[in-house]
C-alpha cells in the first residue's frame, strides 16, 4: 500500500525534475511513510511512498526487470501473486523478491496490458516501458485505488492525489466550476472528471497509454450480469459464504497485523466473523459519538411516530461481544467533528459533502495506533442489493407502466408547485430509470440548482449524467433494480464510496483492504437472481440469509440498511453549527458561487425544524447544507489563503508558480478566506493538525 506521483519530464534538467517529483511525493508521504524511491531520465520522473505491509525490506519501488526496460510504481495489493509468480517462473522469469510488485513487472513484460486482467485485487498501477518511450497506467476494476492524471500536450503529469501537482511548475490549477451542479446533485462528480479544471480519474476497469504525446484510454473489464435462475436461495446463501470466506482469507495474507473495523451492521459484522474464525484474537475497531443535546434528543425519543437513529457503537459492542472479538471505540463529539471538516477536505482531494467520511477518519485514526491494516465491509450494499433505492425502484417499475407522455406531464405539473408529499416521486418518473436514479432524499433535486448557484440557468440535468450507465445496462437486458445496481458499482461505489475509504484510511498511513469488492465475490454476485438479492419485503436478500446460517443473531442479520451514521441532524440546530456553517455561508466564497439568501434561509429553517410533526422534519436540509460547507471548506484550502499552505518548495516551481497566478481568472478572483472570519482565519491554523497539509510529510517521515 502506497502512493506514487510522476510526470514526463520536458519542461526541465534532471536535477530540477529530481526535486520537483522529491516534493509531489512528499505531498502524499502519509500514504507511504516507511520508504520513498524515484526514477529519473531525460524522458520521465517517478516518484513512490511505501506503507510496507508485504516483504518488508525488499520490494523496493521503483522496481525495475533485470536489464531496467520495464520500470513499475504500484499502489494496492495483488491477492493473486503467488499464483502469478508460479506462471511467471514458469515461463522463465526469474524473481528476486518476495512481494506482489515483481508480479506486474514481469507480467507486463509477458502479456503487455493483457497481464491487467490477471490481477486480483486493488491496484492503480503506472509502467514505464523505457524502449517504446511509452507510460501505461491502469485502475483495478472497482476503482478502489485512486489515479489521477493532467494532459497537456506532450506532458502528462499523474498521481495517486491530486495535492502532489501543486509542487509542479506546470500543473494548471483552476476550478472546474462546470462541475459544481453535478456536485450538488450526487455529493461526487458522476464521470472521469474532479473539481479540478483538466483533471481527470482514470476510471474503474481501464487502462491508459500515453505514447509521442498521444493518450489513449481502453476498457479491460465491463461488469457483466450472468443470472443463474437454477439455485435456490439456500444454495445462494451457501455459496456467499464460501467465496466470501475465501476472500477474507486472501485479504489477510501480510507481514504485519491486519484488523477490521466494525459499524455493528451485517457488512463489516461479517467480515469481522469471518476474520475471527481464522485468528480469534483479531482486533476490531468501531467509532461513535459523544452527542450531547440531551434536551433534544429525550424530545426526539418521546416521539411515538418517529424513529432516528443517531448512533451504532452499541450495535458494534453488542456484537463483539457475541462473537468474543476484541473491539476497540472511540467517540467523536460535536467540537471535534466540525473542526476536522478542513483536514478532512484536504485529504479528500476532491469535494465530497458525505458526512461518513468524518467518521472514516477518526476510527482510522484509532486503528492506526494498533494496526498497519484492515478490512471493511464497502462493497456489499452495491454487489448484493443493500440500498433503499433498489426498493424505490420497485415502485417505479410499476409506476414505469404508465404511459410515458402522461407521467412526463404529470412530473412537469409536480415541478412548477410548492413541496407537497409526492413530488419528488412525480418528478423522477416523468423520465425513464435515469431520472428516476436520483438520491433525492439526501441531495439537491434538479429544480433547486437555480436557487442555489449564483448566476446559473440551467437547465440542470442530472440524468444525462447517468444515461451513458443506464444505456450500457440495458444492453445486457437487465431489470430495473439490477441496473440500477450496475450503475451504483460504476459511479456511486467508485466516485463516492471506495473515495473516501481510501483518503480517509490513507490519512492516517493506515491500509484498508475490502474483501467484498473482489473478484470472485463480484462473480458470485454478477449470478443471484434479482429475487435473491431485493424484494417486497428484503435487502441483500441472500447476503443476510447467509449471516443467518452462520448463527448470526437475527437483530444482526435482518438489521435494516444504515448509513455510517453520524448526529449531524441534531448538531445543525446547535448554536456551534449554525453560527460556524452561517460564516462559511456569507463568506465572499459563498458570494461567488451561491445565492446566500437561499443558503442562509435553509440553515435557519433546520435550525428551527420542529422533529414532532411531519411538516416541521420536511424543514430538515442536512445533506444539502453539509454539501455546500464541505465544498466551502474544500475550496478555501485549495483555492483560498489556506492554499498558500502548499505552496511549491522547489524554486522552480515557486517562480512558475508565482508568474502564472495571475493567469486563473478563478484564483485571482476569488483567492479568500471566510472574510477574515473566525471559520477562515481557523481554517489556516487548524491545518497543521493531524497529518495536514503544512506538516504531513514531515510528521508521518517521523513516525
Amino acid at each position: 500500500m502506497c502512493g506514487f506521483v510522476g510526470f514526463t519530464a520536458v519542461d526541465f534538467d534532471r536535477e530540477t525534475n529530481k526535486a520537483v517529483v522529491k516534493d509531489m511525493a512528499d505531498r502524499i508521504a502519509h500514504r507511504g511513510p516507511d520508504d520513498e524511491g524515484f526514477f529519473v531520465d531525460d524522458d520521465i520522473a517517478m516518484g513512490f511512498r511505501r506503507l510496507s505491509i508485504i516483504d518488508l525490506e525488499g520490494s523496493r519501488q521503483p522496481m525495475q526487470n533485470a536489464d531496467g526496460t520495464v520500470t513499475v510504481t504500484f499502489n494496492g495489493e495483488i491477492y493473486n501473486f503467488q499464483e502469478l509468480r508460479a506462471e511467471l517462473e514458469a515461463m522463465g522469469y526469474p524473481f528476486v523478491t518476495n512481494g506482489d510488485t515483481e508480479t506486474i513487472v514481469h507480467g507486463y513484460e509477458a502479456w503487455g496490458t493483457d497481464v491487467f486482467e490477471k490481477l486480483r485485487g486493488m491496484f492503480a498501477i503506472a509502467i514505464w516501458d523505457a524502449p517504446k518511450k511509452r507510460l501505461v497506467c491502469a485502475r483495478d476494476l472497482f476503482g478502489i485505488k485512486p489515479f489521477y492524471y493532467q494532459h497537456d500536450g506532450n506532458r502528462l503529469i499523474y498521481g495517486s492525489e491530486i495535492k502532489a501537482f501543486l509542487a509542479h511548475p506546470a500543473f494548471r490549477k483552476e476550478l472546474n466550476r462546470e462541475m459544481l451542479p453535478q456536485y450538488l446533485c450526487f455529493e461526487y462528480m458522476n464521470d472521469s472528471q474532479t473539481m479540478f479544471k483538466d483533471v481527470h480519474k482514470l476510471l474503474p476497469g481501464h487502462f491508459m497509454v500515453f505514447e509521442n504525446g498521444e493518450l489513449n484510454v481502453e476498457c479491460f473489464y465491463r461488469i457483466t450480469y450472468k443470472i443463474d435462475e437454477s439455485k435456490g436461495l439456500d444454495e445462494w446463501a451457501d455459496e456467499i459464504n464460501r467465496v466470501f470466506d475465501e476472500s477474507v482469507a486472501a485479504h489477510e495474507i501480510a507481514d504485519v497485523e491486519v484488523g477490521s473495523f466494525l459499524s455493528g451492521g451485517i457488512d463489516s459484522s461479517l467480515d469481522a466473523y469471518c476474520m475471527g474464525q481464522h485468528a480469534p484474537d483479531i482486533k476490531t475497531f468501531s467509532v461513535g459519538y459523544d452527542i450531547g443535546c440531551e434536551d433534544k434528543l429525550a424530545e426526539i425519543d418521546a416521539l411515538p411516530d418517529f424513529d432516528i437513529k443517531l448512533d451504532e457503537l452499541d450495535d458494534a459492542t453488542a456484537f463483539a461481544e457475541w462473537a468474543q472479538l476484541p473491539n476497540w471505540q472511540v467517540k467523536v463529539d460535536a467540537q471535534e467533528f466540525l473542526d476536522i471538516v478542513p483536514t478532512e477536505q484536504y485529504h479528500m482531494d476532491e469535494p465530497l459533502g458525505a458526512p461518513s467520511a468524518i467518521p472514516l477518519f477518526f476510527v482510522s485514526e484509532l486503528a492506526r495506533k494498533q494496526v498497519k491494516v484492515v478490512q471493511s465491509g464497502e462493497g456489499a450494499d452495491e454487489l448484493f442489493g443493500g440500498y433503499w433505492i433498489y426498493h424505490d425502484q420497485f415502485e417505479f417499475d410499476k409506476y414505469f407502466k404508465v404511459p410515458r407522455p402522461l407521467r412526463a406531464a404529470a412530473g412537469a405539473v409536480a415541478e412548477k408547485l410548492p413541496s407537497f408529499h409526492g413530488r419528488r416521486f412525480a418528478m423522477r418518473g416523468s423520465g425513464g430509470p435515469e431520472k428516476s436514479y436520483q438520491r433525492a432524499s439526501m441531495n439537491y433535486m434538479w429544480d433547486e440548482i437555480p436557487n442555489v448557484l449564483k448566476d446559473y440557468d440551467g437547465p440542470c440535468k442530472p440524468w444525462e449524467w447517468c444515461k451513458p450507465h443506464f444505456d450500457e445496462a440495458a444492453k445486457q437486458d437487465l431489470d430495473i433494480i439490477t441496473q440500477t445496481q450496475y450503475v451504483d458499482m460504476v459511479s456511486y461505489m467508485p466516485f463516492d464510496i471506495c473515495l473516501k475509504a481510501d483518503k480517509m484510511s490513507m490519512s492516517q498511513s493506515l491500509e484498508l483492504r475490502v474483501p467484498f469488492l473482489d473478484k470472485k465475490v463480484l462473480d458470485v454476485a454478477l449470478q443471484l437472481p434479482t429475487a435473491c438479492r431485493v424484494d417486497d419485503d428484503h435487502a441483500k436478500y441472500a447476503l443476510r440469509v447467509a449471516a443467518s446460517k452462520l448463527g448470526f443473531q437475527k437483530k444482526v442479520a435482518n438489521m435494516p440498511k444504515q448509513p455510517f451514521i453520524t448526529p449531524l441532524t441534531v448538531w445543525l440546530q446547535t448554536d456551534l453549527y449554525y453560527d460556524r456553517i452561517k460564516e462559511a455561508f456569507t463568506s465572499e466564497a459563498a458570494h461567488e458561487f451561491f445565492n446566500v439568501d437561499y443558503l442562509v434561509q435553509m440553515l435557519d429553517d433546520h435550525k428551527s425544524a420542529d422533529f414532532s410533526t411531519v411538516e416541521g422534519r420536511g424543514k430538515l436540509k442536512m445533506m444539502r447544507i453539509w454539501n455546500i460547507y464541505c465544498f466551502l471548506c474544500w475550496y478555501e484550502v485549495f483555492f483560498g489563503k489556506s492554499s498558500e499552505q502548499l505552496a511549491p518548495k522547489t524554486q522552480v516551481a515557486y517562480r512558475a508558480s508565482r508568474e502564472s497566478s495571475g493567469r486563473s481568472s478563478c484564483r485571482a478572483k476569488t483567492r479568500c478566506s471566510f472574510s477574515g472570519s473566525r471559520a477562515g482565519s481557523w481554517i489556516v491554523s487548524k491545518l497543521p493538525v493531524r497529518g495536514s497539509p503544512l506538516n504531513a510529510p514531515m510528521l508521518m517521515c517521523a513516525r
